[in-house]
């Protein structure tokens, strides 16, 4: 199949990858655009693991209001360089992830940040589920695990919510895309959340 100017920069509009790099991904993938989506993703996972142990100590503070006036946030985020910190694709990055959170108002950055109590109530909670249901005890575990992905991972956490401008993607490959496509690791350190009326919303 052809690969065309128009194909390469669709390409690049949905990935935000190099032109050379799409151009390689849909000589790789015969043109199929899709197969070439998932193999750029899967090379900045890659990148990014390779990147992930870098020390980051440069970075943005970015805010972002809702229209209205009603809700705000503000994000650190960070990055090896002040170089790339000032790119427009670094700022741009930070933008699209406060909205994020001003939008989908998560609790916690990752994981990891979720209190151990809070964690262990909303496991009692689903498992009690799960054996409602009649379940066997020993699958419920992994049932469990498999809820607290779907269900409360991915709406408490801010890396493993869908990205709301492209709900195929999480925040967490958006972020391993801008550290392929930028080559340096970055993160977000913290995150807060304003509510209109409601105290403690960070």
């Amino acid at each position: 199949m052809q690969i065309t100017a128009k194909l390469v920069s669709e390409l690049r509009s949905r990935t935000g990858s190099g032109i050379m790099d799409c151009k390689k991904a849909l000589v790789e993938t015969d043109g199929d655009l899709d197969a070439a989506i998932q193999l750029l993703r899967e090379k900045g996972l890659r990148a990014s693991e390779l990147k992930s142990g870098r020390t980051v100590s440069e970075g943005l503070v970015v805010s972002y209001i809702h229209p209205g006036n009603r809700v705000g946030s503000m994000v650190e985020i960070n990055c090896e360089t002040d170089f790339v910190a000032r790119t427009e694709n670094f700022q741009q990055l930070a933008k699209n992830i406060a909205m994020q959170v001003a939008a989908s108002k998560p609790k916690y950055v990752d994981k990891e940040d979720i209190p151990e109590d809070v964690l262990n109530s909303e496991k009692a909670i689903l498992k009690t589920e799960v054996l409602k249901e009649g379940k066997p005890d020993h699958i419920a575990e992994k049932i469990v695990e498999g809820r607290l992905s779907k269900f409360f991972y991915s709406q408490a956490c801010l890396l493993e919510q869908p990205y709301i401008r492209d709900t195929d993607k999480t925040i967490r490959q958006l972020i391993q895309e801008a550290i392929a496509q930028l080559g340096e690791n970055i993160i977000v350190k913290r995150f807060a959340l304003f509510v209109l009326g409601q105290e403690g919303s960070s």
